[in-house]
């Protein structure tokens, strides 16, 4: 397995098996800023051994998104602080 050189980190040489694994998250809400969410948790999510997030809404329209990071997740919909990542493992 040829290894990407910005993810030496990710990937144990000669294996497919990531050096951390991944981590499942909820996204809080604990204020419904644009009234469309609702409270409490109100997307699930994924962060892979690179960082990279997937969240999938759980409200009535679901929708799914891919982000950078957790950094980058809570940026777009934290809502300066109203929401924020429980992280499950």
């Amino acid at each position: 397995m040829k290894i990407n050189k910005k993810n030496t980190n990710s990937t144990k040489e000669g294996t497919h098996e990531p050096d951390n694994k991944f981590k499942r998250f909820f996204l809080v809400r604990k204020q419904d800023i644009s009234g469309v969410s609702g409270c409490g948790a109100v997307a699930e999510g994924v962060q892979y051994s690179d960082g990279t997030c997937v969240l999938k809404w759980t409200t009535e329209t679901s929708s799914m998104g891919i982000y950078h990071s957790h950094v980058e997740l809570i940026h777009i919909h934290g809502h300066g602080g109203a929401t924020e990542i429980e992280w499950i493992d």
